[in-house]
């Protein structure tokens, strides 16, 4: 072969990263230090209440020892440590448990998302991504992404001249719930309440946690008649069956005020209005229909309101 032929040479293919148990993390997705992450590389990760444990979480529906992360090398294991109100995998108590790439440890009212696999550092900053758009309880969007997007969609509304609702909506005496059932309850109750709204609504549609025990709605393409009608079948969704939490049933109701883009611009038409800053336009809508939720509860509750 001459000096000048080009050699040909094979390249191994560079071996990716394993995804081992070594590489694993929890992020916090609910509760307090939102959205710091504990590496899971020693051989047990012990969490709770205690000031000895390696994961500490100051709440009083955590017990003093309350579970334990071993990590195995080849898996890791997720063990309630005979906890007073228990260890929960994707909302399942759990006694011992394989973890799985995603899956949701709750304990108390705290809930880790188990992340593992060959980039780790690009898994945890997108949960810290998606954390910024979404709640962590109910798993619905929350009030920062709503009012981003409740803005977006008045312009283009005003714009193109297209309907546009607006729901707000309260679960009524929830205090009680808590105070009765237990913050636990409280909260199950919050995210089963998320999931059944989330199932009768299009995908285009914003549903959020607005705060609380209070949702918000918005409902491009739709005028306000028909958003009275889809809060109604709501109200109906949620009162018509009671909630299970600990094999007790406790009945949930609405109460739910709603307004429209016609009733907004009629307010606020003048071109002062029309051009300030994002934050005020969606607050100001979101105002009327917050009014009206006011008197839904005043009225008695378990109610829609939309005049």
């Amino acid at each position: 072969m001459g000096k000048d032929s080009t050699v040909v040479t094979v390249i191994s293919q560079i071996p990716k990263r394993g995804a081992s148990a070594r590489d694993a993390c929890l992020v916090v997705i609910n509760g307090g230090d939102l959205g710091k992450k504990y590496g899971l590389s020693q051989p047990s990760t012990v969490i709770g209440r205690s000031s000895k444990v390696d994961i500490q979480i100051d709440e009083d529906s955590i017990s003093r020892n309350h579970a334990v992360i071993n990590n195995l090398g080849d898996e890791i294991i997720v063990r309630d440590l005979e906890s007073t109100n228990g260890t929960y995998v994707n909302d399942r108590p759990v006694r011992e448990h394989r973890l799985m790439d995603g899956d949701q440890v709750k304990i108390g009212r705290t809930i880790f998302k188990f992340l593992s696999g060959s980039n780790i550092e690009a898994a945890y900053h997108d949960e810290i991504y998606r954390l910024t758009t979404t709640d962590g309880l109910t798993q619905v969007y929350n009030k920062r992404y709503f009012l981003k997007e409740a803005e977006r969609e008045l312009s283009r509304c005003i714009r193109y001249q297209r309907e546009l609702s607006l729901v707000m909506i309260d679960i009524d005496h929830f205090k009680p719930v808590n105070d009765t059932y237990g913050h636990l309850a409280g909260d199950h109750i919050l995210k089963q309440v998320a999931q059944r709204i989330v199932r009768s609504i299009r995908r285009d549609d914003i549903f959020a946690r607005y705060g609380g025990e209070e949702f918000i709605l918005l409902l491009p393409e739709i005028d306000k008649g028909r958003a009275v009608q889809l809060a109604e079948k709501i109200r109906v969704l949620i009162s018509s069956e009671p909630f299970t939490f600990d094999n007790v049933d406790i009945p949930i109701t609405l109460s739910m005020g709603v307004t429209d883009l016609r009733e907004y611009l009629a307010r606020f038409a003048t071109p002062q209005e029309l051009e300030m800053t994002a934050e005020v336009n969606a607050f100001a809508f979101i105002k009327i229909a917050d009014e009206r939720l006011y008197r839904a509860k005043e009225s008695g509750r378990n109610r829609v309101v939309g005049d």
